[in-house]
C-alpha cells in the first residue's frame, strides 16, 4: 500500500476524529514490533528523474489472514472483489517471497513512478543480481504485469546506451507470479510461476 500517512489519518478520522498523529505512530511501531504490518523500500535506480521515482517506504500486513478475518471476508465476497483480493494476494505473495529468499541472503524492494509503470517486487541477491516481479491473480493481468516488466528493463538498456560509462545492470530474471496452476516461459522471456511454486 503506497497510501500517505496523511490519507491514511484522515480515513481514520472518518470514523474516529479524536485520533492524535502520536496515537497512530505508537500504534504502527506497535504493529511492527507483533510484525502484523511490514515496510518494504523503494527501488530507485537512475533510469527515470529522481523525482519522477516513488521513494516512500510500501506498507503491507506481514499475514494476509489478519486482513480477511479484521473485514470478515469469505471466498465469495473475495470472488466479487478482485481488487481486494489482488491486494490480499500481493501481501501473501510478498510475505512467501521474502520467507522462501531469505537463504539467499536476498533483500526485497519495489519500483513505482508517477507514470504507474512499476514491479510489485524487486528481488536483490548479494552478488549484484535482482530479478523484478509482479503479482498478478491470472488471466489478462499477466500480459499487463510482464508489460510493465519488459518497459522497465527497455528503460535500464535506454539508459545504459546513454551513459556509457556508468551502466545499470540489466535484471537478471523477469517474472509473474500468479494465482494460477501451470509454470511457464513466455515467448518474450517473462517466467510465470504459480505462488505454490515459490518454495520449490
Amino acid at each position: 500500500m503506497l497510501a500517505k500517512k496523511s490519507s491514511m489519518m484522515n480515513d481514520i478520522r472518518a470514523q474516529i476524529d479524536t485520533l492524535a498523529e502520536n496515537t497512530f505512530d505508537s500504534y504502527v511501531n506497535a504493529f511492527k514490533k507483533l510484525f502484523v504490518i511490514q515496510d518494504i523500500e523503494a527501488w530507485s535506480p537512475a533510469i527515470r528523474f529522481a523525482t519522477a521515482i516513488c521513494s516512500r517506504l510500501k506498507r503491507g500486513f506481514s499475514d494476509p489472514p489478519i486482513v480477511i478475518a479484521a473485514l470478515g471476508l469469505t471466498p465469495e465476497t473475495l470472488k466479487m472483489d478482485l481488487k481486494t483480493f489482488g491486494f490480499i494476494f500481493e501481501c501473501m505473495c510478498i510475505r512467501d517471497l521474502k520467507a522462501y529468499s531469505q537463504v539467499f541472503g536476498s533483500s526485497i524492494s519495489y519500483y513505482h513512478d508517477r507514470y504507474n509503470l512499476e514491479a510489485d517486487a524487486v528481488m536483490h541477491l548479494t552478488d549484484g543480481r535482482y530479478a523484478l516481479i509482479e503479482f498478478k491473480l491470472g488471466g489478462k493481468e499477466i500480459d499487463e504485469g510482464a508489460a510493465h516488466l519488459l518497459e522497465i528493463q527497455s528503460l535500464v538498456k535506454e539508459f545504459n546506451k546513454a551513459k556509457k560509462q556508468m551502466k545499470l545492470r540489466e535484471p537478471d530474471l523477469l517474472m509473474v507470479i500468479t494465482g494460477g496452476p501451470i509454470a511457464y516461459s513466455r515467448p518474450d522471456g517473462v517466467k510465470v510461476l504459480p505462488l505454490a511454486c515459490l518454495r520449490d
